[in-house]
């Protein structure tokens, strides 16, 4: 208990390397087995992602910034990270509402998908928080999930809804456009979207579901609108009867999608198809690009923060 308080008042500290958590008397979970072959163009023969740091309760929201440094947010305990590029892990907002996915804008102002406030907020630069969004009047948002910025400011937002999952109740995939204060709708379809990411050219839509297997994209209209949604992908290895834990999402320069499950983080080309799994030593919640040249995918997983050295680029864009 006395190292889980040193670690609220933010005196981690932490490394590049994996040694990181033992500097600091921590245990180190056992490496998961890769394929001995790495996946092309991704991930070397023998690569395994590293412990940063453990001691949290839910990771989410890992969001890579132009220094190389990370943002992350733990769910449960209400707060947000930030990992230093020295290595140094600062807390940076507490109170925070449950929340989950993050974003950056182009002034740097980092906004977050509060569960627990239902809301989309913004944390400017001096500190000031302030509501973007609470959904549309009379239907306010049940409990946004993620979120990303397209190139004119607009944004998209899943809303899957609280845990447990009530049958039948409906869960939203909305778009809110630049300078808006009430999102539209643009799908309500899925049983409970999660994950999103835009294609880099910025013209499709990628969607996934906790509990099923298919993954979705759509066409992005020059409003903000899509149209055209089919399936762009299917989650492998899902134990039979259980959820696929779809989750948070990355993308590379290659517009290859990186998708967090209950099987590890699922890499797919940028026509849908499998190309291998990252195995991690804890599920999966969410994954970002990072570090110099954003050549380190961080992965957020339970009470554990990891990274992993790539071949692949994170995509040359702000944030995610």
């Amino acid at each position: 208990m006395r190292r889980r308080r040193r670690f609220a008042m933010g005196a981690l500290r932490t490394s590049a390397a994996a040694g990181a958590a033992a500097a600091v008397g921590l245990i180190v979970l056992p490496a998961v087995a890769q394929s001995p072959g790495g996946i092309a163009g991704v991930t070397a023969a023998g690569a395994e992602p590293q412990l940063v740091q453990e001691g949290f309760v839910f990771t989410e929201g890992p969001l890579g910034t132009t220094d190389g440094g990370l943002y992350f947010s733990d769910i449960r305990p209400n707060r947000i990270y930030r990992l230093e590029p020295n290595g140094k892990i600062a807390l940076v907002r507490e109170q925070s509402n449950g929340a989950n996915g993050l974003a950056l804008t182009r002034d740097g102002d980092l906004l977050a998908a509060e569960g627990d406030g239902k809301r989309i907020s913004k944390r400017s630069r001096d500190g000031t928080l302030t509501t973007v969004t609470e959904g549309i009047a009379g239907k306010p948002f049940l409990a946004p999930n993620d979120l990303i910025l397209d190139t004119k400011g607009g944004m998209y937002i899943t809303d899957p809804g609280p845990r447990p999952v009530v049958p039948g109740r409906t869960a939203y995939v909305y778009y809110l456009p630049a300078g808006a204060k009430e999102p539209i709708v643009i799908d309500d379809q899925i049983a409970r979207p999660n994950g999103l990411t835009l294609i880099r050219d910025g013209r499709t839509l990628i969607v996934d579901d906790t509990l099923g297997p298919a993954v979705y994209a759509y066409d992005v209209q020059p409003d903000g609108s899509v149209k055209n949604k089919r399936v762009f992908a299917q989650l492998r290895d899902i134990p039979e009867g259980k959820e696929s834990g779809a989750d948070g999402m990355a993308l590379d320069r290659e517009d290859r999608v990186y998708i967090t499950t209950v099987a590890g983080v699922q890499v797919f080309d940028a026509a849908g198809k499998y190309l291998g799994t990252i195995k991690v030593a804890r599920q999966p919640a969410n994954a970002a690009f990072s570090g110099p040249d954003k050549r380190v995918l961080y992965i957020t997983a339970r009470e554990g923060l990891y990274r992993l050295d790539m071949l692949a680029q994170g995509p040359d864009r702000i944030g995610k």
